[in-house]
């Protein structure tokens, strides 16, 4: 019979403390929800009563459907007892069904951070438990720093997990918390401590400083530990906890794993992964990892034609997972080394049937090398190659022309650097004048366009909800006639993001093609009429 791993997901807790993350009443709910949904067991939601966020949170109800809300603060102050301890009063009295608290397990801490005896830590350890255990709180115990404590002074690493264990703790989590411990060496410890305490009760809590947080869970589960922490996409201060996003799929889908043991986590749920890991970093306004394993954009896509080829016949050949086991998609990468395999599978993804003989496939593939010659690059310009290829394949609409565009930069007395763009464009055969000022060339054209959004006519709702997210430019070359390259990332309110790219020894010119291919990459998506 499978042997089950919990998950604990402290993205709301240990993620809070990355630099530059500060999240929210509303964040919170959003990534709970998402997190409950996907099936984790456990969500550590903060600290109860260390700020309003966090006492706001766990006062609320929250009704999960699979996981279980977890408070999280430190075991008592020597100076009082556990049940005179304010801070432990506030984690009993959230809304909170479980309570992990976090204690000394390195001698070195105890001395020198904590300035009380070894004894006097023991006590507060196993008080601590026994007074939350009392109050009908499932109560796990994080013992900080334990691999250094325990490569230290393995005695008393082990008698600090003992006093929880012994007191009645149903989870002792032994926490790589400087992140600085090796594979080998966590699996070697887990050993000798299984028999002292039950791998049935022992969690694993690894940090990323090594790059080595998630090599560190797998091997501590299959040592013999049973609960795995982390947070999503690996959040955590300086270098990240273990991602949960690479650890629950490896659990689910590798047969290594898979065979062995379960998680509360189904076939269904689990193609939520993508979409869980995207949400926090929309939340975070942060532009996503696209090489994160198992969810990034990048994860399954192929770029040499002899690999999609490969990957026609048979995707096992290069895709260790079924993309869509996670909620990922496949992409068809297509640049200069691109083969007709590359295109014929890029066009399929995108919705245009041709036979694999048509001579328009050669004219496609010949115009993408050319233009990746002079400086184009398909690799992330999405949008861009969907409007080529359906310009010399099929039938796109003619939407908005552009007969004329100026672009002035302009120092004023105040000092201020002021960009101007102006534009004349044709819709229905009538001609109108857009007009803005911004902060750059770009800006200003961005300006000048949702400023004037009126002067589109029929196009007007269709361009109210774009905006550009993000804005890069690449010299190709050096020298008086360097040649410039400019992509640029739009989204709309629907929430799918594109990409387009422009080219031109002219850096104005490259951010204006790149921008012209963005409005009508939108204006076909959306399938709005063609120009008369």
């Amino acid at each position: 019979m499978s042997e089950k791993i919990y998950i604990f997901d402290t993205t709301l807790r240990d993620g809070a403390q990355t630099q530059g993350v500060d999240f929210s009443l509303d964040d919170k709910e959003k990534i709970s929800k998402a997190l409950d949904n996907l099936g984790v067991d456990y969500i550590e939601g903060g600290w109860p009563g260390a700020n309003p966020t966090d006492t706001e949170f766990f006062n609320k109800k929250h009704a999960f459907k699979h996981s279980k809300l977890t408070a999280f603060g430190m075991t008592k102050k020597s100076d009082h007892s556990a049940e005179n301890d304010p801070m432990i009063s506030s984690l009993i009295n959230s809304k909170a069904s479980s309570i992990c608290l976090f204690g000394k397990s390195w001698d070195f801490h105890v001395d020198v951070a904590l300035g009380i005896s070894k004894e006097q830590n023991l006590k507060n350890i196993s008080e601590s438990a026994r007074h939350i255990i009392s109050s009908g709180k499932e109560f796990m115990f994080d013992a900080e720093h334990f691999f250094d404590g325990y490569k230290s002074n393995k005695n008393y690493a082990l008698s600090c997990i003992k006093s929880a264990y012994d007191a009645g703790a149903r989870w002792i989590v032994l926490c790589d918390t400087n992140g600085g411990t090796l594979p080998h060496e966590i699996s070697e410890i887990i050993t000798n401590v299984i028999k002292h305490v039950p791998g049935k009760n022992l969690g694993i809590h690894a940090h990323n400083d090594t790059e080595n947080a998630v090599a560190n869970s797998l091997v501590a589960i299959q040592a013999g530990v049973r609960q795995v922490q982390g947070t999503i996409n690996g959040l955590g201060e300086r270098c990240g906890n273990a991602n949960l996003m690479s650890v629950i799929p490896t659990l689910y889908l590798k047969s290594e794993f898979s065979n062995k043991f379960e998680i509360n986590i189904n076939s269904d749920n689990i193609k939520h992964l993508t979409q869980c890991s995207r949400l926090l970093d929309e939340i975070l306004n942060r532009k996503p990892n696209k090489h994160l394993p198992y969810v990034g954009a990048a994860a399954f896509s192929h770029k040499g034609g002899m690999h999609v080829s490969a990957v026609q016949k048979d995707p096992k050949t290069y895709e260790h997972v079924n993309p869509k086991d996670v909620g990922n998609v496949r992409n068809i990468v297509v640049s200069d080394q691109a083969g007709q395999s590359n295109i014929l599978s890029r066009l399929e993804t995108i919705g245009i049937d041709i036979k694999k003989h048509d001579p328009k496939i050669k004219k496609l593939l010949d115009e993408v090398k050319d233009r990746e010659f002079i400086g184009y690059s398909y690799d992330g310009a999405d949008a861009s190659f969907e409007l080529l290829a359906r310009r010399i394949i099929g039938n796109i609409p003619k939407y908005i022309s552009i007969h004329m565009y100026d672009v002035s930069v302009k120092k004023n007395a105040s000092g201020d650097i002021i960009s101007s763009a102006k534009a004349q464009l044709e819709v229905d055969k009538k001609l109108s004048i857009c007009e803005g000022e911004g902060i750059g060339p770009v800006h200003a054209l961005d300006n000048a366009i949702r400023n004037n959004i009126d002067n589109f006519g029929k196009y007007s709702k269709y361009l109210k909800d774009l905006r550009l997210v993000d804005y890069k430019v690449r010299i190709l070359n050096t020298g008086t006639e360097a040649v410039t390259r400019v992509s640029i990332e739009s989204t709309d309110s629907k929430g799918k993001n594109w990409f387009t790219i422009g080219v031109s020894p002219n850096i104005i010119d490259a951010s204006f093609k790149a921008l012209i291919d963005s409005l009508d990459y939108k204006l076909f998506k959306d399938n709005a009429p063609a120009s008369a």
